[in-house]
């Protein structure tokens, strides 16, 4: 209970956050594709990326994710394969593969430091938005 209270708290912390930005609405995401995606993804996330070649398993297509489910961008299991939670794998590992970019613990205690927490959902958000701003 109290790990979805924090969860929720965090998400909704990090909305705040990104509607007051004064960034375009995907160039906080596209930043971060950019940064930790575009490698394997590609830089037009088509999935042709410099190291995609390298990979054990193929790199997505990541401008036709809503195409590929029904013309619906399925953003929560596009939040959860960022963080980690889904079972991709890449180079027999789970994503994401970049370290904790995008995955944070949650405390044990409301008394605990949530900044981190707020902060790698607000990165997961912004990612997220761009790549459904980018779909075909």
């Amino acid at each position: 209970m109290l790990t979805t209270i924090l969860r929720t708290m965090g998400v909704a912390a990090a909305l705040v956050a990104f509607a007051s930005s004064s960034a375009s609405a995907d160039e906080p995401g596209k930043r971060e594709f950019m940064t930790y995606c575009a490698s394997c993804h590609g830089t037009d996330a088509m999935g042709g990326g410099q190291v995609a070649e390298f990979m054990s398993v193929a790199i997505p297509d990541l401008t036709t994710i809503a195409q590929r489910n029904d013309g619906k961008f399925p953003f929560l299991e596009v939040v959860h394969m960022v963080d980690g939670r889904s079972g991709v794998m890449a180079h027999g590992s789970e994503m994401p593969v970049w370290g904790d970019r995008f995955t944070a613990d949650l405390p044990d205690t409301m008394e605990g430091d949530l900044s981190s927490v707020w902060k790698v959902r607000g990165r997961i958000l912004s990612l997220v938005y761009y790549l459904e701003s980018i779909q075909q």
